[in-house]
């Protein structure tokens, strides 16, 4: 008996799939890197690399001389629509919008040594096209001619786009980090001074400047306002982590060492930004919908 049409579509249908996947696969860490920078979500991420790889399921491989290439543009270009998606909802959003933090095991093929949370944060600042080329130039070192073609603008006008971005994120003079191990050493150090309640120990880690940001995505028990200066930003702390039983797990992200902290209120991940060995910056995800992909 005859194999019905449909059966012939979903078989040629299956070759494709299988046809395209190695291809995709080989490009898949630096995609998901250029997404993630984009968008600062995991789960975003997840979402415009299944719709990438949908689209480049169906392309017409005749037409396409670089994969890379084209997937760059195709997942740039999606990027980019949900940033303005996005632009919306921010509008609503109740306190500040922080980055999602995301594993490391997805990245495991690219270099993503500059990548931080301080950064993504930062870049909320920029339009989308700001974003994109800031990304494109600075992280994957594309030529402007490149990416004139990838946004559909001129080379003139990325260029102009990179001034701008790179003006919007300076920050003054470049900050000597610790090395990861000794970053871990000061989150667990930070938590311990925190829940003992002992504020002169806490405020010698932090900067006279210091400020504390926290995304609750609502939450009542969360910040919706930076807590900036040093006495502020320990007594905040203390008084978070001195109500009753706290404990802590280590965190590799791809953005560097994190701790989820389990107190009574609340589940967060603590995200410490350092200037030699001293505390800048704190950043305190607490939204549920943001920690998803930590599970």
């Amino acid at each position: 008996m005859e194999p019905s049409d449909d059966h012939e579509q979903e078989a040629a249908g299956a070759r494709r799939l299988t046809s395209t996947l190695p291809e995709f696969q080989s490009a898949r860490g630096m995609l998901a890197s250029l997404a993630y920078r984009l968008l600062g979500s995991w789960q975003d991420t997840e979402d415009v690399l299944q719709e990438a790889y949908v689209r480049w399921s169906g392309v017409d491989r005749a037409q396409v001389l670089e994969p890379r290439r084209y997937l760059t543009r195709v997942v740039t270009r999606l990027a980019i629509d949900v940033l303005r998606t996005r632009q919306a909802r921010r509008e609503s959003y109740l306190g500040e919008w922080l980055p999602e933090p995301a594993p490391s095991d997805p990245f495991a093929s690219v270099d993503t040594s500059d990548l931080s949370l301080a950064v993504l944060h930062l870049m909320e600042r920029l339009t989308p096209p700001q974003r994109a080329v800031y990304v494109l130039r600075t992280a994957f070192v594309l030529p402007y001619d490149e990416i004139a073609e990838i946004l559909g603008r001129s080379a003139e006008d990325c260029r102009q786009l990179h001034t701008r971005a790179s003006k919007a994120l300076g920050r003054e003079g470049s900050r000597f980090e610790p090395s990861p191990v000794e970053q871990q050493r000061l989150l667990l150090d930070f938590v311990s001074a925190a829940r003992d309640g002992d504020l002169v120990r806490l405020e010698s880690m932090l900067k006279e400047s210091v400020t504390e940001w926290s995304d609750g995505g609502g939450m009542p028990r969360v910040a919706r306002k930076p807590v900036t200066g040093r006495e502020q930003v320990a007594k905040f702390f203390s008084r978070i982590y001195a109500r009753g039983e706290v404990s802590v797990v280590p965190l590799e992200l791809v953005t560097g060492p994190a701790l989820e902290v389990r107190v009574p209120a609340f589940r967060h991940v603590l995200d410490l930004e350092f200037d030699g060995g001293q505390i800048v910056a704190i950043r305190v995800q607490a939204n549920p919908d943001k920690l998803l992909a930590l599970r």
